[in-house]
């Protein structure tokens, strides 16, 4: 195993697709993998939030990553988000990842026990750190308060970084606080800071951020990296800006499998695991005009590309 890289550029939160089952469908993930890939993105993480990740099962998301690798993705192009509820699970994934050749892991925090202090948080990402016992692991932290309600201060990952250097690479800020953001881009500049709200991209480059693991670019990769480029524009911004305020009317992993299942004409995108509703066929109807009648292509993309 290679040294792996600090995470840079842009790396996309992919969805997870279903089959008729309800089990993952893994020929249609790694295919959508694969294109994201040729597209330009620089690397994907599967089972995040934009994943569902804690709708699956410890050996779903184990079977899931093999299934990729064993598809050809490069664990380089790999970050695997091993967060549970349980620190079992937790452990579990994470051991897999390292195992099967992919060292880099996003990691939530515990979320179902809240409030946590700053101690209990250190003291779970040391002690899973300390029982992985890998010098090659690569963690980098998942902040995303509003839903695991379990905050990664500032002062958390100093602390970690100082006494895991190295293995502590980096953090997701998927806050939209771009306070927090450039509290760590000045506490902690030897990480990768990236975000996961991606109207905050240019904001974050320009102050020396490293990128985005973020969702929208499992639609538009390239509305995404038009942010990352120097001559980005106002309106490339605002772009982003509309498209999040049209898709945010609805509950978003079932939005963004919709407007998926409308670029590919493939119904099986619409479903996501339970708790969460696939769209209304209404609000379906509602959501692609409504992105249409902004200027976004939801052409089918055989007869895009």
């Amino acid at each position: 195993m290679t040294e792996p890289a600090l995470i840079r550029g842009l790396w996309c939160a992919t969805l997870t697709p279903l089959g008729r089952d309800g089990n993952v469908d893994h020929a249609r993930l790694a295919s959508h993998v694969q294109r994201l890939l040729a597209k330009g993105v620089d690397g994907v993480v599967p089972f995040g939030t934009t994943g569902e990740g804690p709708s699956f099962s410890v050996a779903e998301r184990c079977e899931a990553l093999d299934a990729l690798l064993t598809a050809d993705v490069s664990p380089n192009r790999l970050l695997a988000a091993t967060g549970a509820a349980a620190f079992a699970d937790t452990l579990a994934l994470t051991r897999h990842a390292l195992e099967s050749g992919c060292p880099r892991c996003l990691i939530l925090p515990p979320f179902f026990w809240k409030p946590l202090t700053d101690e209990a948080l250190f003291r779970y990402y040391a002690s899973l750190i300390d029982a992985v016992g890998d010098a090659r692991l690569r963690v980098y932290l998942y902040h995303i308060p509003q839903l695991s309600a379990a905050p990664i201060r500032p002062e958390v990952v100093v602390r970690l970084s100082t006494n895991y250097p190295g293995i502590i690479a980096g953090v997701k800020d998927s806050s939209g606080d771009f306070e927090h953001t450039a509290q760590l881009l000045e506490r902690a500049p030897e990480l990768s800071i990236l975000v996961g709200h991606e109207p905050h991209l240019v904001r974050l480059m320009r102050a020396g951020g490293a990128g985005t693991i973020c969702g929208i670019a499992n639609l538009f990769p390239e509305l995404i990296a038009a942010l990352l480029k120097p001559d980005t524009t106002a309106d490339d911004e605002s772009r982003v800006r509309t498209f999040l305020d049209i898709v945010l009317r609805y509950p978003f992993v079932p939005a963004f499998k919709a407007i998926r299942a409308a670029q590919t004409r493939d119904s099986a995108w619409l479903v996501p695991r339970p708790p969460l509703l696939p769209l209304t066929d209404d609000e379906r109807a509602t959501l692609i005009s409504a992105l249409r009648s902004a200027g976004f292509d939801i052409t089918p993309e055989a007869e895009r590309w």
